[in-house]
């Protein structure tokens, strides 16, 4: 059975379909379409239409998202994909594909596949880290994901940064409602916000880390 995995992120969808050795088939990406539902569904439609064309064997999806899957409504919560809380992600998706599908928090997907067969494989206790759109974190204790009773076990990002000068505080606002969370810090837009306040450069997290390694100072000190 081939298994196609999606990681939903807040700034791309990305796509991949392995066989039953872990090999890699295919792999596909689009942009996510910024504060748009709809367009987020349709995307992960397009998504698996066009890698199941490709492939032409039966298969699986599973998806992993920001946020989680409330155990009571259904509905998700807690993701910095703004667009898609309180929404019925998982069985929108159902109808509108055509089939059963998986979906767990982006974060304990990463943590459990690391402990089960990749860096951390082995180790009784695993911490995963996500750094993107986000930050997220996943806890693997023996291979079993720890979600805790609100589904937001190692959700990292949303402590107050512990360093935070004087006159940083109380710190940007994040989506959660505090303000000063380590997420918007540590995290692609944060980087990007830090830099244009430091140099009046607006630039993308992915050119200030290519110009740090080619030597401008500014960038480095973004960094």
């Amino acid at each position: 059975m081939i298994r196609i995995g999606i990681d939903l992120g807040g700034t791309k969808i990305e796509a991949v379909a392995l066989d039953e050795y872990g090999r890699e088939l295919s792999r596909q990406r689009v942009p996510t379409p910024a504060g748009d539902y709809g367009g987020t569904l349709r995307a992960v439609k397009g998504l698996v239409e066009k890698i199941s064309k490709e492939i032409g064997r039966e298969f699986t999806v599973g998806i992993g998202t920001p946020g989680a899957l409330s155990r009571a409504t259904g509905l998700l919560k807690n993701s910095n994909s703004t667009c898609l809380n309180g929404r019925p992600i998982l069985r929108d998706l159902e109808e509108l594909i055509g089939r059963p599908m998986r979906m767990a928090n982006d974060a304990n997907c990463f943590a459990l596949s690391e402990a089960v067969e990749g860096a951390a494989a082995g180790a009784s206790v695993v911490f995963g880290v996500i750094v993107g759109t986000g930050t997220g974190g996943g806890i693997v204790v023996n291979r079993e994901i720890m979600t805790g009773p609100n589904a937001i076990a190692g959700e990292w990002g949303h402590y107050q940064l512990p360093w935070m000068n004087h006159g940083e505080c109380p710190g940007p606002q994040c989506y959660c409602g505090r303000q000063g969370c380590i997420e918007t810090f540590l995290s692609g837009p944060g980087m990007a916000r830090d830099h244009v306040n430091a140099t009046g450069q607006q630039l993308r997290p992915e050119e200030i880390v290519s110009r740090a390694r080619e030597g401008d100072r500014r960038c480095a000190a973004t960094l």
